[in-house]
């Protein structure tokens, strides 16, 4: 089977070209004996990698270290190979001819420095080898350095071509050493990738999507079990992570050589962002030590005499809001805790690093939002609180008087033209009356305290942000309420147990019988008697269902809107604290910090014919080790060249799986169960069971202990400039 080699080359090193020579670093990835991917992660020339201060090898395993488990299972970070400029269109090759063991002449003429004894193949008698065994200096000093690895790769590149604005040249493969073979004639695919940067971009092959794999209920055919048994031609897992992590290794490699850059016209400008940053990490430290007390004296009220009658019924009168209140606490202790970075292998790939981040800066995004969105509604109800408290009370007694007396009246007497039972209704009628006027009468008391409770509200909303004061208001609506939801459970009750007796006297006529042990319908032989008696039950109950059903009809839909105002509040309140406000001002900013799966733009196909030139070369220089087994080096490779391209999430696609967590909890079928239930004369449930973020253990530590943490979790927040990375 014909080899294929895929070189996934960074574009950094064919923008600029400061050598003729260089010394690739990066990983073999290899899933198949044909099949090999090679991560060149950076390249550096022969006078950087002269100022190593220690041992390559030692430098390699150190940088290896420091990489994810997962990519030093697959492949282990190692000298490459090399790449050299064409020599220039006035010399033709470079050649080089041995004389003896201890004597040799290059014409070089400059190019490589005198660092290469012999690059290009050399032939004799059809029977070609390579050279690369054969490096003096620097090179050959470096080259032991993979020795532990079974491939050397050898590219070349002219670099008086132009390829476009973002590509100056595009490498060649001259050979590879390929687990013991020199081997040049294969299909090569050169793959150029910009290397991901953090908090620039980076290559991802998840997809939103991507939905879980449905088991079979059919037996697979046996083609299926064969196609999953055949090893794999590549691992893009392993290389996309290595991809990832090349801005790492070369941060690393860089720390090892000690090149240091003096950045001295930065230096004022790096202060001034570090003490703008400390004096930001000091008042937000002080900040939150002061909510931090607050809340540490309101815990200690609210927890003295917790178990008292009037706190176990407020707990359960605004549990809603006694629930958010809990969560918003949590938020505000918990958030420089939350803000430190304690992954350590985020460090090693850019993926990692993004990930942690939004993971780490979600909470107090969310915390941030909240708070401005209940500043701008707290403020504003503030400075309008008496014209609000009028157009509630306005609003409460309109309802009251317009729609509940009113209706109640309406019943009593010929209800869009139905004849009712007159007794009944009035009776139904005097009740709802009755109850609407006691719920009017302590209204009128709640009259004087509208105003500070809309003054709380605001100052709720000032302090600990929206979703605090609209759970509290979602509360107080049922408990304004109250009177609508007695009376709907009255008169729901009285419609169920009525519906109840005639399905079970029309099962008596029909001669069955319910089963509640098997749950179904059996065969029953009633009595005379009790037909009689059904019958004589059935007539008034029959009679008298359409008086109780108006009454019922009504008191739901009054019912029903409230719980759905109620849902309404509680659905904004969850959104609110679910939406990735970090992540959308981020993809507003770069998209390409959210990847989903990667193409390929195909930049040129063709084939490259290589012919082995000959070298003049003494029959001495033939040794044992140059008679291993070599593939020949003549004939022709397809060569394709593309650049490695990212598709990137939508907004929608970014935000619905968060939406989907809040209602993963809500039934597919809970508006046909309620449907189902207001028919049969069940009460509307005011929750939907969204799901809301979750609580945390109150925290107890001391004041200076606290502000501390939270100074140190914003500095380490502090964004790094030129200068402060090269010196590092």
């Amino acid at each position: 089977m014909r080899r294929q080699c895929r070189i996934w080359w960074p574009k950094q090193i064919s923008i600029t070209e400061s050598s003729s020579y260089y010394f690739l670093f990066g990983w073999f990835v290899s899933c198949a004996p044909t099949s090999l991917d090679i991560i060149v992660a950076f390249a550096c020339d022969e006078v950087t990698l002269s100022r190593c201060q220690s041992n390559l090898k030692e430098i390699l395993c150190d940088t290896d270290r420091s990489m994810s488990v997962f990519l030093q299972d697959k492949s282990m970070f190692s000298l490459l190979g090399q790449c050299a400029a064409y020599p220039s269109r006035s010399d033709q090759l470079l050649r080089v001819q041995m004389v003896d063991d201890n004597q040799s002449k290059s014409s070089n003429d400059g190019a490589v420095s005198g660092l290469i004894r012999q690059v290009w193949y050399r032939g004799k008698n059809n029977n070609c080898q390579c050279g690369c065994n054969e490096l003096e200096g620097l090179l050959g000093k470096h080259r032991l350095a993979a020795v532990g690895s079974s491939h050397w790769i050898h590219m070349e590149y002219d670099s008086d071509e132009i390829h476009g604005r973002n590509i100056h040249w595009i490498p060649k493969l001259h050979h590879i050493h390929w687990s013991g073979k020199i081997v040049s004639q294969c299909d090569v695919h050169v793959i150029f990738y910009e290397a991901p940067r953090y908090g620039s971009h980076h290559f991802s092959l998840s997809f939103w999507n991507s939905s879980k794999q449905v088991k079979a209920l059919l037996e697979k055919p046996k083609w299926v079990y064969e196609l999953h048994q055949k090893q794999p031609l590549n691992d893009l897992d392993a290389v996309i992570l290595a991809m990832n992590s090349a801005t790492a290794c070369k941060m690393a490699f860089e720390r090892h050589v000690g090149s240091k850059r003096s950045f001295a016209k930065f230096s004022i400008i790096c202060m001034f962002i570090t003490l703008v940053w400390q004096l930001l990490a000091v008042s937000m430290a002080s900040l939150s030590t002061v909510f931090y007390i607050f809340l540490q004296i309101l815990h200690n009220l609210l927890s003295f005499g917790s178990e008292t009658w009037l706190n176990i019924a407020s707990a359960r009168a605004f549990n809603f809001a006694f629930l958010n209140f809990q969560i918003r606490c949590c938020q505000i202790l918990y958030w420089p805790i939350l803000l430190q970075d304690k992954d350590h292998r985020s460090q090693s790939c850019v993926e990692y690093a993004e990930k942690a981040a939004l993971q780490r800066h979600s909470m107090w995004s969310s915390l941030a939002v909240d708070v401005l969105l209940g500043n701008v509604i707290g403020l504003t109800l503030l400075f309008h609180a008496e014209a609000m408290c009028s157009c509630i009370l306005k609003f409460a007694n309109d309802s009251t008087n317009e729609l509940l007396r009113s209706g109640c009246v309406w019943l009593m007497g010929v209800p869009a033209g139905f004849k009712l039972n007159t007794e009944l209704a009035g009776v139904l009628g005097m009740i709802s009356l009755n109850a609407i006027q006691i719920w009017s009468t302590l209204w009128f008391f709640v009259d004087y305290l509208c105003i500070y409770l809309v003054k709380g509200i605001a100052v709720l909303g000032i302090l600990f942000g929206m979703t605090v004061p609209a759970a509290f208001v979602r509360d107080m609506i049922m408990l304004v309420t109250l009177h609508v939801s007695t009376l709907h459970w009255m008169i729901s009750l009285l419609y169920s147990q009525q519906i109840q007796a005639l399905a079970a006297l029309w099962r008596l006529f029909r001669g069955r019988k319910w089963n509640p042990l098997r749950q179904r319908l059996d065969s029953y032989d009633y009595t005379v008697k009790q037909h009689i008696v059904g019958s004589l039950l059935f007539t008034p109950l029959l009679l008298l269902l359409p008086t109780t059903s108006v009454f019922y009809v009504f008191f739901t839909m009054m019912s029903s809107s409230v719980s759905l105002i109620c849902m309404l509040i509680e659905v904004t309140v969850s959104v609110i604290h679910a939406t990735p406000y970090i992540n959308i001002v981020l993809w507003l900013v770069n998209r390409r910090r959210f990847p989903s799966g990667i193409w390929f733009e195909i930049l040129s196909c063709h084939s490259d014919s290589i012919v082995s030139s000959e070298v003049n070369c003494q029959d001495k220089i033939s040794s044992p080790d140059n008679s291993r087994q070599q593939e020949s080096i003549s004939g022709r490779s397809n060569v394709l060249d593309s650049v490695l391209r990212s598709n990137f999430w939508s907004i929608g696609q970014m935000v619905l799986p968060h939406y989907r967590e809040v209602f993963s909890g809500v039934s597919r079928s809970y508006f046909a169960k309620s449907a189902y239930g207001v028919l049969t004369g069940k009460r509307m449930a005011y929750t939907l069971g969204t799901k809301l973020p979750s609580t945390l253990p109150w925290m107890f530590i001391r004041c200076k202990e606290y502000w501390c943490l939270c100074r140190n979790s914003i500095l380490a927040c502090m964004p790094e400039c030129d200068c402060h990375r090269q010196c590092q």
